[in-house]
């Protein structure tokens, strides 16, 4: 938000300089992000007049100008500016002045032509940023007079922060009352009366889009002359609030929307046709806008419509073919309300951003529209003339947002200030506000206008205390109290050791944003259970993050861009699916590349594989120290994962996550080679861990049995050991895998391994016969469910 200070003046009275100003506004939470001071240093420019110009006789691009300045005879100016013409009235800088930019005006020769003084654009007087042209004065300007007298310099130009929950402050008579209530002082913006009704045009409205557009206003202006300038004084107000001017027309309903907060638009009244109707767009509906682009719309938009066809974007922008041109005689004037999630993300969704959407969507108070229209049509006849018809209104009452009383206690008000602040003092705050202040027993209860969306509980109040009477006078005491420490579960591995960990093992943590595009999912194949934004930062951040890996295979594509060819990254981050309200679920996932071991001499150097990540996952499930609960399968398998090196992760049998080669396609699709290794597992089951327990050194000795068994090539070592574990129950202490061979001897498609059978009973020695039985049971179990064979 943008306004000139000497506007702000006028509306209310400030006794405090510009500094002052700046520092009661930041504390009061209105932050000055900049502050521009405009016209000072402009002793000796005044306004001039070209009364002849001349094409210079050695130069294309200069003209030799004799210019009025009210010091008796014309003075004879070198100008370059494209601009320069006889009977405009711009700005001279006279011999012996000093601009801004610390240009000295001399007498000096241009080629060859003398030249006593400078005419001068808007950028070199330090009033704006155009450096176009000449700076174009009024007509009747008075020759001679200082520019700064012209222009209502000296001045500056404030720049504010604005939080999302101040729209009221989007308008300078919102931002007079918070000042107002800073200095102590009143609000000198006096009661807007009717125009007078000389014409009885008129136009149907309807309004067809329910709560998303409540109260619309309109009024038909016939016989202005659009062709008509904008006062300087309104120009200027515009350029030091960042608006370039551009149409008496455009120009009054901008004014209004800077001096109120109400934006507006007009229409060229005879490119309408029938009845104004507000309704929603229809699918795939289009409509040329203002700035020439074209948009395509669907039923979440608003439109504004004639019987035909649409005309404007509600709270976004107006159509190109409705606009007010030069050739405008009539204009029909729209003020309006709109529910603020009606325009949310509109503009951003057609790729804009304007004033109009910038207020909509965080609310504009709904009392406005009135007033605005009545003040814009004042401002309109005064400017390009004409008729004005009657105030059209059509709104639904019971749509529109309705004020309701909120209490304030002071008790509450004293324990969260730390501080006692006097009742005369509240109540000052409040009614300088704008609020009406009813005194209870206990405390207040305080009604906001129509315009502060933000108060809607005691803490709003609690903070409209606060900033008013000043944070600077609100003492700092240490908190007092006890704090409830967290406790931290034994049987759960904290976060931060996780991190460790991997940072131990060489891996890099990344965060990731956890808004994706939808079309880097649909490449990994996430389609279903997503997660959408309805107002997202950008079309490229749509969709909360179903998995970790999309983001930090793009970290590693990045890194890997830069000449990075071993990458280790990893990151501990939630995921989201479809749900109300969406799952969550705290995950983790690895990335990693290039060689397996870092440049070194002590083995050859071998590319990262898939057993390289399952020695990474392994360390981890044995830190929890239950191994046994964990089993990877080959099975049920991703469309991101190579079907020949990737693998499910389970514990308990319930599927945790995966490990794995990027799918050879995938990583074709984003540019990666085929030695790209990713792991994704939930968090939870992998920090489960189980306590140690002390337990007596066992008196009875163990027994070991070897067997050789023929197996199918697919049967993997899980499922052996799940069937050997379940047989063999307690007996079974440990069982160890030793060798593994394929070849001679051994079907084409199976395989042989050899494990050790550790088995030992708390109670007795077991014997021979016991170790042998057991033997036979797990055999016998393997050939059932493995297709086993036991080899001799």
């Amino acid at each position: 938000m943008k306004f000139s200070e000497n506007w702000l003046r006028e509306l209310v009275e400030i006794r405090a300089d510009r500094a002052q100003l700046a520092h009661a506004l930041t504390m009061a939470g209105l932050e000055v992000e900049e502050l521009t001071a405009l016209g000072e240093g402009l002793d000796g420019v005044v306004v001039a007049e070209i009364v002849a110009a001349e094409k210079h006789p050695e130069a294309d691009r200069l003209q030799v100008c004799r210019v009025d300045a009210g010091q008796g005879e014309p003075l004879q100016i070198v100008c370059g500016a494209p601009n320069a013409r006889v009977g405009i009235k711009v700005p001279l800088a006279t011999v012996g002045a000093t601009l801004p930019g610390g240009i000295s005006i001399k007498t000096a020769k241009l080629r060859g032509v003398a030249s006593s003084g400078m005419l001068c654009s808007a950028k070199e007087l330090g009033v704006d940023a155009d450096a176009s042209g000449l700076l174009e004065l009024p007509l009747d300007a008075p020759v001679g007079q200082p520019l700064a007298a012209c222009l209502g310099l000296p001045d500056a130009s404030f720049e504010l922060k604005l939080t999302p929950n101040r729209p009221d402050c989007l308008g300078l008579v919102g931002l007079a009352h918070d000042v107002a209530a800073l200095f102590g002082s009143h609000v000198k913006v006096p009661a807007q009366s009717p125009a007078a009704v000389t014409s009885d045009a008129r136009r149907g409205i309807r309004l067809e889009a329910g709560k998303d557009a409540p109260r619309y206003l309109g009024r038909v202006i016939e016989g202005i002359d659009a062709t008509a300038r904008t006062p300087l004084w309104m120009a200027e107000r515009l350029r030091r609030a960042g608006l370039r001017p551009i149409s008496a027309v455009v120009d009054v309903t901008n004014y209004v929307m800077l001096e109120l907060g109400q934006p507006m638009h007009a229409f060229d009244n005879d490119a309408l046709s029938g009845d104004v109707v507000v309704r929603h767009a229809r699918v795939d509906e289009t409509l040329r806008l203002l700035d020439g682009s074209e948009a395509v719309l669907d039923p979440s938009f608003v439109v504004i419509a004639d019987e035909a066809k649409a005309l404007a974007v509600a709270g976004v922008m107006g159509g190109f073919d409705s606009r007010v041109t030069d050739g405008t005689a009539n204009v029909f004037l729209e003020s309006a309300h709109f529910a603020p999630a009606a325009i949310m993300g509109k503009a951003r969704k057609l790729g804009l951003h304007t004033d109009a959407s910038h207020r909509f969507e965080r609310g504009v108070d709904p009392a406005l529209p009135q007033r605005a229209l009545e003040r814009a049509t004042e401002l309109l006849l005064s400017i390009v003339g004409g008729r004005a018809g009657p105030v059209l209104v059509a709104e639904r009452a019971g749509d529109l947002p309705q004020a309701a009383p909120v209490p304030l206690r002071r008790d509450r008000l004293r324990r969260v200030l730390g501080i006692v602040v006097d009742d005369a003092e509240v109540a000052r705050i409040f009614t300088a506000l704008g609020m009406q202040v009813t005194a209870t027993a206990d405390g207040w209860s305080v009604t906001a206008p129509s315009s502060r969306f933000d108060i809607e509980r005691e803490e709003d109040l609690i903070e409209e205390v606060a900033r008013i009477h000043g944070y600077d006078r609100i003492p700092t005491h240490t908190p007092a109290g006890a704090l409830a420490l967290s406790p931290e579960p034994e049987a759960r591995l904290g976060e931060l050791a996780v991190r460790e960990q991997l940072a131990a093992r060489g891996y890099f943590e990344a965060v990731n944003l956890s808004f994706v595009p939808a079309e880097l999912l649909a490449r990994w194949g996430f389609e279903r259970d997503l997660v959408p934004l309805a107002n997202p930062l950008s079309a490229d951040l749509a969709v909360m993050r179903p998995s970790l890996l999309p983001g930090l295979i793009e970290a590693l594509r990045h890194n890997r861009a830069r000449q990075q060819e071993r990458v280790r990254l990893f990151e501990l981050a939630r995921v989201f699916g479809a749900g109300d309200p969406p799952v969550e679920t705290p995950s983790l996932a690895i990335a990693a590349c290039g060689s397996a071991r870092a440049e070194q001499w002590g083995e050859p150097s071998r590319p990262f594989d898939f057993f390289d990540l399952k020695g990474e996952l392994d360390a981890l499930i044995a830190w929890g120290g239950e191994p046994h609960r964990w089993a990877v399968h080959t099975d049920n398998l991703p469309a991101w994962l190579h079907p020949g090196r990737g693998a499910r992760i389970a514990r308990d049998g319930v599927t945790a996550g995966y490990l794995g080669a990027l799918h050879p396609q995938l990583a074709k699709a984003l540019d990666l080679g085929p030695d790209v290794h990713v792991l994704e597992v939930a968090l939870e089951p992998l920090l489960a861990r189980r306590l140690p327990r002390a337990a007596a050194v066992a008196r009875f000795p163990a027994v070991r049995r070897d067997i050789a068994l023929d197996l199918p090539e697919a049967v993997a070592w899980s499922q052996i050991d799940q069937v050997v574990r379940a047989t063999l129950g307690g007996l079974l202490r440990e069982l160890r895998l030793f060798d593994r061979y394929s070849g001679k001897g051994v079907e084409a498609g199976r395989k042989s391994l050899a494990m050790g059978l550790i088995l030992q009973d708390a109670s007795r020695t077991l014997t021979d016969d016991d170790a042998d039985r057991c033997v036979r049971d797990a055999v016998s179990a393997l050939e059932k469910s493995c297709k086993a064979r036991l080899r001799g």
